[in-house]
């Protein structure tokens, strides 16, 4: 955690991976997040991966360092609690329906200037998840080798969608200092996964073309790199990007000979050029599984990296948390009490900002931990209202 946004307060109303996202980022800067739940927690509050004891490993570690106040969405008294919060705090990160008590123009009829970052699925604010906006983009129908649609694991326009919530969150805080202007700031999944498309180049590259590109498996595209298994049966990707790189791999695999007689068979220089090591690849490609499958994996990565050629093997992800320089000796992580009681290395911001010391990741709260407080600081409710509200099962606190 950084302090970088002390002083900023954000109402979280949200769920499953991209709107707490946005929360978790702007929390690891020293923003305070007070993520408002159901009673008894929200629809991803028992999200797998789970415990033994049914706690969520996923809902506690995308919810670090935030406050937690519980509330009965369900009744309209709760659902006022929820709006008098958004108001008097000025900023609100949420997933919520467009329409109905979170809509944006019946927040700011109290405060003009409200802020409210609204993450969704599709811009006509019907619903849409990682999965499906995925499919309608057409990443499933290139990745693997066909000819059925592969859907990779990673949520990816949740994260990306979530990480550009809290930036825009930032921007708008900007313009409203300057202007005194608030307003609602829409983020769909659907054109953070369409825009990076087109950022990729890929949209023009399907409308010049006029066809997708071929699917390639574990081949890199418009580049020399592929997956390829040593003497001792490890597999590792290898991938060249500059001329250095292309000229110590061959190199250090003693390809120089057999690489000038396919130039010269073919009538091509590929010291420079990316292109034309992908288009004549699968001349290439038998050469370096010769070379490498000749060799035991750790006699090739002293080589590569003496060499500074980009590899690495592939490994799960079990064995990838026992790397000491990813996770044990990593200063991104620490270790912070848990809801759950399970000790494990927990994360932190991931950026490193000069002169000023990172500090320890900090818990997730319990479902409604923080509610007396945030009401009472908040709203000025007095003890006796408060112990009203918990009496009526309008709000909850930890047990």
């Amino acid at each position: 955690m950084y302090d970088l946004l002390g002083g900023l307060s954000v109402i979280e109303a949200s769920s499953f991976v991209a709107s707490p996202t946005a929360g978790l980022y702007c929390a690891q800067m020293g923003a305070e997040v007070i993520r408002v739940d159901q009673i008894g927690g929200g629809p991803d509050f028992r999200r797998w991966p789970v415990t033994a004891n049914d706690d969520s490993l996923y809902w506690e570690n995308l919810n670090r360092a935030k406050k937690s106040v519980a509330l009965d969405l369900a009744r309209p008294e709760g659902r006022e609690l929820l709006q008098a919060l958004i108001r008097v705090t000025g900023q609100v990160i949420t997933n919520f329906p467009v329409k109905g008590f979170m809509a944006h123009d019946v927040l700011a009829q109290e405060r003009a200037d409200l802020i409210t970052v609204r993450v969704m699925g599709w811009a006509d604010g019907t619903p849409a998840l990682d999965y499906t906006v995925n499919n309608s983009v057409g990443y499933p129908l290139l990745t693997g080798t066909g000819p059925e649609p592969v859907n990779h694991v990673l949520p990816a326009w949740d994260l990306l969608s979530g990480a550009y919530a809290a930036f825009a969150l930032l921007a708008a805080l900007r313009r409203r200092a300057e202007t005194g202007n608030g307003g609602e700031i829409r983020i769909p999944l659907s054109d953070v996964a369409i825009g990076t498309v087109a950022n990729l180049g890929s949209l023009a590259e399907v409308m010049y073309e006029g066809h997708d590109r071929p699917r390639l498996g574990n081949t890199v595209y418009g580049l020399f790199g592929r997956d390829f298994v040593t003497a001792d049966g490890v597999r590792t990707m290898i991938v060249v990007v500059t001329p250095r790189q292309w000229a110590n791999l061959i190199a250090a695999l003693g390809l120089e000979e057999a690489v000038a007689a396919a130039e010269a068979r073919l009538g091509v220089s590929f010291a420079t050029d990316d292109g034309l090591r992908f288009d004549h690849r699968d001349a290439l490609f038998p050469l370096f599984e010769q070379a490498v499958g000749a060799r035991a994996h750790a006699d090739l990565a002293a080589a590569f990296d003496a060499g500074g050629v980009v590899h690495s093997a592939y490994r799960s992800m079990s064995e990838a948390v026992r790397d000491p320089a990813l996770v044990a000796d990593n200063p991104i992580f620490g270790v912070a009490e848990n809801p759950s009681g399970i000790v494990y290395p927990a994360a932190g911001a991931f950026a490193t900002v000069p002169q000023l010391d990172r500090q320890p990741p900090r818990p997730a709260p319990r479902n409604g931990q923080h509610t007396e407080q945030v009401l009472a600081e908040r709203l000025s409710l007095s003890s006796g209202e408060i112990a009203r509200l918990i009496d009526s099962r309008i709000i909850g606190i930890a047990q």
